[in-house]
């Protein structure tokens, strides 16, 4: 391991989820980077609904909390130490951490989707600790240079970022449309803001919190809807994609119902693991539906939005926390007012 000119202590604090809406700080030795890994300082890390999801319920979708576990996947730093195969020239670099470890051969890794390998580690994942602590490791290719242009709070959240700008690949935004998103929480709002880079001419977005809608008139919607009462003209919109970002059962119900004829459907929001579809809708009309699943080959893009000015990242957060207050900042979601927290190891 080749560290900078300030060695790199053996200790280092970390937020452990211990059991459900427990969190405690713990001392851990640093970890030490494998032959192709970066060892990150990690400066900002945000708080994802995934990570709440974990705090409140000790499991998420088919993953369970089998032991303690650091949380937090959105994360940033500067590099303080590399493996033996990473040019030592990298100390000292600020990157974003692309929190992924896929196999290096299996097939969806071959073919350039490597967010979908069945073997794949992720940060904040049973198994696999997160960045709520003050050093992370990752491999030297995901952890990807940021300019100065890009603040230490945004390079963290360019990771909710690349599941905009996924999403919106695959939702195949173009100049001139318009889109519906369902679900003002931090993702609807980068997705709002990137369709709006896209070209879009006009972006609906719909939420049942009035706070949300506020925040999404200021991060790229043009019009923010009730999906209760503007029910009807969310049913009518004719637009041409349709993002859910909430997991609501209604949510993608209406949205659906507001495709014009050959429409595209993008899930990304997390909610029950079945939900009914009008199944005749989606046939005579034709429309297109699939899902996300987290991201691949996106920082580059993502970067580019922010360095340019086109996203604004770091007017979304809303609260920023140290390590002894990773609770907190996990509770801190559950106010409509918040849209992004930020947890500071170094703080």
């Amino acid at each position: 391991m080749t560290t900078g000119p300030s060695s790199v202590p053996k200790t280092m604090r970390a937020g452990v989820l211990v059991a459900a809406k427990s969190i405690e700080l713990h001392e851990r030795p640093v970890p030490r980077p494998a032959d192709d890994e970066v060892l990150v300082r990690v400066t900002a890390v945000g708080v994802c609904g995934s990570d709440v999801h974990f705090y409140r319920d000790g499991h998420l979708g088919d993953w369970t909390l089998d032991g303690p576990l650091v949380l937090g996947h959105e994360a940033g730093g500067v590099i303080a130490a590399v493996g033996a195969a990473v040019d030592p020239s990298r100390i000292g670099e600020r990157v974003s951490i692309e929190p992924q470890h896929p196999t290096p051969t299996s097939a969806e890794t071959l073919r350039g989707a490597y967010n979908l390998d069945p073997g794949i580690r992720f940060y904040a994942i049973p198994g696999t600790d997160g960045a709520f602590q003050e050093y992370a490791v990752i491999q030297g290719h995901f952890a990807h240079r940021v300019p100065d242009a890009v603040s230490d709070h945004a390079s963290a959240l360019l990771e909710p970022l690349s599941v905009a700008v996924a999403t919106a690949r695959k939702a195949a935004f173009a100049a001139g449309e318009r889109v519906l998103i369902t679900g003002a929480g931090p993702v609807g709002l980068a997705v709002a803001q990137v369709a709006r880079a896209s070209g879009a001419s006009e972006v609906l977005v719909s939420d049942i919190s009035e706070a949300r809608r506020a925040s999404a008139l200021r991060f790229g919607a043009t019009a923010a809807l009730d999906p209760v009462g503007d029910a009807e003209g969310l049913a009518g919109a004719g637009v041409d994609a349709f993002v859910d970002a909430s997991g609501a059962a209604s949510a993608v119900r209406s949205g659906l119902e507001g495709l014009r004829p050959g429409g595209r459907a993008v899930l990304v929001g997390m909610g029950l693991p079945e939900i009914p579809f009008p199944v005749t809708r989606i046939q005579n009309k034709e429309l297109t539906l699939t899902g996300i699943f987290r991201y691949a080959n996106t920082w580059p893009a993502a970067i580019a939005l922010v360095a340019s000015g086109l996203v604004d990242l770091d007017g979304m957060v809303t609260g920023t926390y140290g390590l002894d207050r990773v609770q907190d900042a996990l509770e801190s979601t559950a106010d409509p007012h918040t849209i992004k927290s930020i947890v500071e190891p170094q703080a």
